[in-house]
């Protein structure tokens, strides 16, 4: 079973910052960049970019270099990616929401890295790094002192332009890269089937280091619409709420679980900014309907719901599906549509053979889209990307190993992954990748990560923990992780057992881990809730609903929300909850720095006495 996007031909040098040169010529004075007050036009934009690709060059990093980039959302986020493709090098994304550990392993990760562009709130997270750090923002004169013509590099289509980090089943994570034609197609691809235009303005509400943030971050310049930006390095549900309230924002760009916390940010307030937006393009992960279908089909709701499929391999997006034309008679699946222009999906049986409509397989996918591979070695994976033949001509295709079919309708549904990795609020990830960090630490013998479904149907990671000297700490744990690996990383739950059950082949038996756990957390001790000298009023309102929003009655003053179970979506809801019963608005940021009831209370508290002076 193969699906064919449709064929458009592309320009002779498909090459994405090309468009954005034209549309800084056609509309010079357009405001192309919004974030925390502060706007460039294109004209602006495109002249710091071209300087900052003759610095480059000027140190020798052009066409062929890779340039890693650590900056907060910004403009000179912008400048620093646009001026690295200008100059005929490739970005790779390191993600300053990333611990410095997880960073040091990434830069590890980065073959022939040229240098790395920082600013001073992000440099220290790179330690000692082997190459270079840059910093555009203490070069001012040496910046000025560079051209703001475009420079002369013949960039091709089949050239690098990006390339980010994903898991792999060595527990090591891998450097996929992107070339210049299968980002172009993509963004030509929405360009065109989507109608998206300079009216399409657009606002960014995922981490840097997601694949799906590069193409979010180029739409709208490829498009000559207004890219807007979210000063908060997380997520952050009630500023981006209110940005898209506030601005000409048209288009968002998300993963599911995302789109869960913005509907349920609008269904709580009774607005409408959601649904008056002209698309939000979501997937990554699972799709629970439930979750968004009384918002979706309410009078009035004129937003189009994209659901969308791809992997970074192949340049982040593979099909797409209105969700209008979905009518559930079950608990099917969601299509994920059609693929994109230039590509084809094929599902494959165990032989590589085709199957027949209706019959699930291996997806895999062909076309213009199939990046470079994976560049920081040949690792087991690599076998991931062959050749087949699609009109006679030899074509490279990538085997995901997500399972899938086809309908009668001809429409893409995903089943879920074949091998173990598992995708957690939208990210990819595999759980040895997890368990060798968590072995890494002192006092632990063996561990297993297993992937547990929570109440809404949502992955949550669970660490089973053999220690060394039967003594587990998992507020210790979870900070030992969190210097090494991302938060989505980190185990919702740690559990010490004596052993790790096996099958009777040997291996991990994950479904005894399953109801191990299940059998555990239904025989917590309630512990009281109150921790002991803490009587303010503040304190008690959070707790309770920290008890709601977590589902426990056992939550202490000085427990860590991370330690509980909570995550980014949880931390979302009371944050939200926070302003509709309290009257105050915490910022994401801060959430993450106060993990605890009476840490919050505190800084609610000093900003209650701010207020009032």
């Amino acid at each position: 079973m193969i699906l064919r996007g449709k064929r458009v031909d592309l320009p002779p040098t498909p090459v994405v910052h090309k468009r954005f040169e034209a549309q800084a010529r056609q509309s010079p004075d357009a405001v192309a960049v919004r974030c925390a007050g502060e706007q460039v036009t294109y004209a602006e934009l495109d002249a710091a970019a071209n300087r900052f690709a003759h610095l480059l060059i000027a140190r020798g990093h052009g066409r062929g270099a890779k340039v890693g980039i650590c900056l907060d959302y910004s403009v000179d986020l912008l400048i620093a990616i646009l001026g690295t493709l200008k100059a005929g090098a490739a970005y790779v994304p390191f993600d300053p929401a990333y611990p410095a550990a997880r960073l040091a392993l990434l830069q590890q990760q980065t073959p022939d890295l040229a240098l790395i562009v920082a600013s001073p709130a992000t440099a220290g997270l790179l330690g000692s790094a082997a190459v270079e750090v840059l910093a555009p923002d203490r070069l001012g004169e040496r910046l000025r002192d560079q051209p703001a013509t475009d420079p002369d590099v013949p960039v091709l289509g089949d050239d690098l332009c990006y390339a980010v980090f994903t898991s792999g089943s060595t527990g090591t994570p891998k450097l996929t890269g992107v070339r210049h034609k299968g980002w172009f197609n993509l963004l030509n691809w929405l360009q065109l089937e989507y109608g998206l235009d300079s009216r399409s303005g657009n606002l960014v509400v995922s981490a840097f280091g997601f694949d799906l943030s590069q193409r979010a971050l180029m739409t709208p310049l490829f498009c000559g619409a207004t890219q807007h930006l979210m000063p908060s390095r997380h997520f952050d549900a009630a500023l981006a709420y209110r940005l898209l309230g506030e601005q000409a924002i048209r288009t968002v760009h998300c993963a599911s679980s995302t789109l869960y916390l913005l509907v349920d940010w609008e269904t709580a307030r009774g607005g409408e900014v959601l649904s008056k937006l002209d698309y939000v393009l979501f997937g990554g992960e699972p799709l629970h309907v439930e979750r968004i279908a009384p918002w979706a089909r309410r009078g009035g709701n004129i937003c189009t719901l994209l659901h969308q499929y791809g992997v970074a391999e192949c340049t982040d997006v593979a099909t797409s599906y209105d969700l209008a034309g979905f009518r559930p008679t079950g608990h099917e699946n969601a299509p994920v549509g059609r693929p994109a222009y230039n590509t084809e999906i094929h599902i494959l049986d165990e032989q590589a053979e085709g199957v027949g409509a209706g019959e699930y397989g291996e997806i895999c996918i062909s076309g213009t889209s199939v990046g470079a591979g994976y560049l920081n070695g040949a690792g087991p994976e690599s076998k991931r990307f062959t050749t087949v033949l699609v009109d006679g001509e030899p074509r490279r295709l990538y085997h995901t190993g997500d399972l899938g079919c086809v309908t009668a309708a001809g429409d893409l549904v995903v089943a879920g992954r074949m091998d173990a990795q598992v995708k957690v609020r939208g990210m990819r990830i595999d759980p040895t990748d997890v368990e060798r960090a968590l072995v890494r630490l002192d006092g632990i013998g063996q561990a297993s990560v297993v992937p547990v479904p929570d109440d809404t149907g949502e992955n949550e990671l669970v660490a089973f923990v053999v220690s060394e000297n039967g003594r587990l700490d998992p507020s210790r744990l979870r900070a030992d992780l969190l210097e090494a690996l991302p938060r989505s990383m980190v185990p919702a739950t740690f559990l010490e057992i004596p052993r790790i059950p096996l099958s009777p082949h040997g291996k991990v038996d994950r479904a005894a881990l399953i109801a191990d756990f299940r059998d555990q957390r239904a025989d917590t001790e309630v512990r009281p809730l109150m921790a002991p000298g803490t009587t303010a009023m503040i304190a008690d309102e959070v707790q309770a609903i920290w008890c709601r929003e977590l589902d426990r009655d056992d939550i202490s003053t000085d427990d860590d929300f991370f330690v509980l179970g909570g995550q980014s979506v949880i931390m979302a809801k009371i944050q939200r909850a926070l302003i509709e019963e309290l009257g105050v608005e915490v910022p994401m940021d801060q959430m993450f720095l106060n993990p605890t009831v009476s840490a919050i209370s505190a800084y609610i508290e000093s900003q209650r006495a701010v207020t009032q002076q």
